[in-house]
């Protein structure tokens, strides 16, 4: 056996490790009969940059599962994919093309901008799969997929065909919401809410023929022109008067009635609510109900368009000023009173969203919705923690019709075709070559693309091959667990569960694993405006990537946000290098033993009360972990194997069995280097799916037969458990970290040998008895001496109670009382200085007169503290001296 080299240096292995991995086919998944399977799908990162750190814990977490599984002897597959990303990848895309050709999309036409967005999905594509490869992700690369590849381009074309014929998909004017900056529509998921200062407009409207007013509350003043009714509350006797009758819209002085409906709140605003139905969803559904028109007043750009008046061309904030100036002059502004209220805004330019009526294609979601609410009610979808059920199940309960539409050439076009000559649409898998109602073959396709989460929704089984019944599918689906972050429940997972369930009936996992966000180190959720983000792969160029898993693992708690500071990535990185050096140094005496392979057989008999403990321990390590990951408790795994390694194994099993190393009792040594290397296995396994890199490295030097990544996870044998040894050992550790402790108070260096008085007549002794020369070995002592009583034991001796026995250590044991002299002279001979020196200064009257009332006190205090320490120090002179 050769040993490690001497300095851990992850730069030297990691990229040859993942290297072996890919070219020994170890991420493949295995179609092995009568094994079971454990499949996860990777939430497919877009292809518009790089990783960042959610990135890498969301990876992280799923990577720890999948290489558990596989040691757990499950055929896995961990399937891997990138996502078209449309609005995004579109942005990028338009961006690069004005810079380097100084052209817009239009200018350049739908093909070769197509083109392009093809050279920007290889190139980004492809580094991005690179990046995963640096952290260490042991996905199945042979079937990684591309959203918008051949076979998820027919799973999605099939669904939209299916859900057409079904009668769940229509086209049709509805208000949906309008980003004026992508210029296309978004769906409510892709709507982020953000509270921002504004105002409530208070606006009278009069009443025709009359000296009465309605006076309104608005947030908006420019969607006063869209205006087509007023509504009170049926139950508002403030305006039953008024209902039915006629008010005269300010400015533009056209008339619309006052109607009665239940969405209004009486309690809030003015009580009565100007509807807009073409630029409120709110509004949009009052006006369906009283059939009021829509009047769009606003143009795609957020400029105001030919129907707003004197306004038209104008921004929407532009006209908003306009308008409330005019409204002023004209006394019909009643107040403005400062509001803050939520504004949605665009989630990829974070400009505010446009309500706008529009004509898009839409899924009726209430029917669709109703199986994805029972598999959570039941039990047969779980998302971890639970907590998030509620979320979940409030998000279906109130869901609206899902615009699936977005005016965009980047991503699925639309499977739907219209007769350019009879205005027939055509929902088909391919172009219709003849209009079935005119027999036209002037057919052209709808120029609109699908929301990025229609395809992304068949993700855990387009993947797998459907709409064709694979082997894949038949063995993988439904996958095993969805790991993702917490922020795309909507986006994503409600999704994935209604679609899975429509097309196939089954959950498409049975598993949610949900974790937070990955903060900064003050609680701040990383931003490039902010400034405070931390790319992965620098820290994993600086500490390993090891070090940066091993982290993110131990934050990780289901659910919850986790805070990075670099202090604790190098505390993971001190951590592997204390795997590293004491796996160095139990192979330096395997190299010098005469043994080169051990089996429990040999050395069963000889096993000593601390081989059986540490055994023991990690056999119910193993246990624990288990339980653990079953729970997905990762975080909680990760930190039991960093306590038992770091403390009981290194700090302290190692300790103890280094003079059996080096003594001439073949037999005992023997049984060392078994439990050593016994124990060092089982660490290596446990933390293979934490830390990869370096448990395959360091495992290449035990000379085995497999790779880690394919060994055995440890399971609990009732072979490994030895309970009574455990209490034993605990209460020998327990005993000598007091002394230890109690050493260090008094300043007793660990070279110093000391007698150990044990005064005990229980059980307690006889384990003492057992562990003596651990005694010897870790608390310095010299010498261990039994007594019934305390009669005999000095009266200055110094003392350790346990449960069963007391401890003592004679104090001339610890103390060399010439130094010790010598020691406290210096010390009495300097306070003796202080105390010269603070009374002069009091007894200064220069200084009492001068000086702030605070400072002559702290001065006062100083003197008492320093004369009760000249006390102290005197007591314990003449306790020694008499010594002496």
């Amino acid at each position: 056996m050769t040993n490690l080299p001497k300095n851990y240096d992850p730069k030297e292995f990691e990229s040859r490790i993942y290297k072996q991995w890919e070219e020994g086919g170890y991420f493949k998944a295995r179609m092995k009969a009568g094994q079971p399977s454990y499949s996860i799908v990777l939430p497919p990162p877009n292809i518009t940059g790089q990783l960042h750190m959610g990135h890498a814990l969301d990876h992280t977490l799923q990577d720890i599962l999948i290489r558990w599984k596989r040691m757990q002897g499950f055929n896995t597959l961990w399937q891997p994919g990138t996502d078209h990303a449309s609005i995004a990848t579109e942005v990028k895309v338009v961006e690069r093309i004005k810079e380097q050709e100084g052209l817009s999309k239009e200018e350049l036409g739908r093909d070769e901008f197509l083109k392009r967005a093809w050279v920007w999905k290889e190139e980004f594509g492809g580094k991005i799969v690179e990046q995963m490869k640096k952290l260490g992700d042991s996905c199945d690369w042979e079937r990684e997929r591309f959203t918008m590849d051949e076979g998820c381009n027919k799973a999605v074309t099939e669904f939209f065909v299916r859900l057409y014929n079904d009668g769940y998909i229509y086209r049709g004017n509805r208000i949906i919401n309008w980003c004026v900056d992508c210029k296309t529509s978004l769906s409510d998921a892709e709507v982020e809410h953000d509270e921002v200062a504004g105002n409530f407009y208070h606006v009278n409207y009069k009443v025709k023929d009359s000296d009465e007013v309605i006076e309104i509350a608005t947030t908006r003043p420019e969607t006063i022109l869209g205006d087509t009714a007023v509504a009170v509350n049926p139950n508002d006797d403030r305006f039953k008067h008024l209902v039915g009758k006629t008010l005269i819209l300010p400015i533009l002085n056209r008339e619309i009635p006052v109607i009665e409906d239940d969405y209004v709140d009486m309690e809030f605003g003015t009580g009565a609510v100007k509807i807009t139905p073409a630029h409120d969803p709110n509004d949009f559904e009052v006006g369906e109900r009283h059939g009021l028109e829509k009047l769009i007043v606003m143009n795609e750009d957020g400029t105001m368009n030919e129907k707003a008046g004197k306004y038209a061309g104008m921004t929407r904030f532009e006209c908003r000023k306009a308008i409330v100036k005019d409204l002023d002059e004209m006394g019909l502004l009643v107040k403005v009173k400062e509001h803050n209220h939520n504004v949605g805004h665009c989630y990829r330019c974070h400009n505010v969203v446009e309500p706008l009526v529009s004509r898009q294609w839409f899924v009726k979601m209430k029917d669709l919705a109703a199986p994805a609410i029972e598999v959570l009610e039941t039990g047969d979808l779980k998302l971890v923690p639970d907590r998030f059920d509620k979320t979940y199940l409030n998000w279906l309960n109130n869901i609206r019709d899902w615009c699936i539409s977005r005016q965009l050439w980047w991503g699925h076009r639309i499977p739907a075709y219209y007769c350019q000559d009879c205005d027939e649409i055509m929902v088909a898998d391919s172009m219709p070559h003849i209009c079935p109602k005119c027999k036209s073959n002037n057919i052209k396709q709808d120029e609109d693309v699908l929301d990025t989460w229609f395809s992304s929704a068949l993700w855990p089984f387009s993947t797998l091959g459907w709409p064709r019944q694979t082997a894949e599918m038949l063995k993988f689906y439904p996958t095993s667990v969805l790991v993702t972050g917490y922020d795309i429940i909507f986006f994503w997972v409600i999704r994935m569960v209604f679609s899975a369930l429509y097309v196939l009936d089954e959950v498409p996992f049975s598993h949610v694993f949900i974790h937070g966000l990955v903060r900064d180190s003050e609680g701040r959720k990383m931003s490039k405006s902010l400034g405070n983000g931390i790319d992965p792969l620098e820290i994993i160029d600086t500490y390993g990537a090891d070090a940066l898993r091993f982290t993110l693992a131990t934050g990780n708690s289901p659910g919850n946000d986790m805070r990075f500071y670099m202090e604790r990535v190098e505390a993971s990185r001190n951590f592997a290098n204390k795997i590293w050096n004491a796996s160095r140094f139990i192979f330096m005496n395997l190299e010098n033993s005469q043994k080169k392979e051990f089996k429990r057989e040999d050395v069963n008999e000889a096993l000593e009360l601390s081989d059986k403990w540490i055994i023991s321990r990690v056999n119910s390590l193993s246990k624990e972990m288990t339980e653990n990951m079953d729970k997905f408790e990762l975080g909680i795994a990760v930190s039991k194997v960093y306590d038992f390694a770091w403390s009981e194994f290194c700090d302290w099993y190692i300790e103890l069995v280094k003079q059996r190393l080096y003594s001439e009792d073949s037999i005992s040594k023997d049984a060392a280097l078994y439990t050593l290397t016994y124990v060092l296995e089982k660490i290596l396994k446990l933390l293979h799916p934490f830390m990869p890199f370096i448990t395959e490295e360091i495992w290449s030097y035990m000379e085995k037969e497999e790779k880690i990544i394919v060994s055995s996870w440890p399971a609990y044998q009732e072979a490994d458990d030895f309970k009574l040894e455990e209490e034993k050992m605990d209460i020998i550790i327990n005993a000598i970290r007091n002394l230890r402790n109690l050493r260090a108070e008094m300043n007793v260096p660990p070279s110093r040998k000391a007698k150990l008085l044990v005064v005990s007549n229980s059980a307690t002794k006889a384990v003492i008895k057992e562990g003596e020369n651990y005694f010897t070995a870790l608390a310095s002592a010299s010498e261990v001496s039994y007594m019934d009583n305390e009669d005999l034991v000095p009266e200055d001796a110094v003392s350790v109670v346990l449960d069963g026995a007391k401890l003592f250590i004679p104090m001339d044991e610890l103390v060399d009382f010439e130094k010790e002299l010598e020691r406290l002279t210096k010390e009495k001979d300097k306070l003796e200085s202080e105390i010269k020196r603070v009374v002069g200064k009091l007894n200064n009257q220069g200084f009492l007169a001068k000086a702030p009332q605070a400072l002559v006190d702290e001065e006062k205090a100083k003197q008492d503290k320093f004369e009760q320490m000249l006390d102290a120090v005197n007591q314990r002179l003449e306790n020694v001296k008499a010594k002496l």
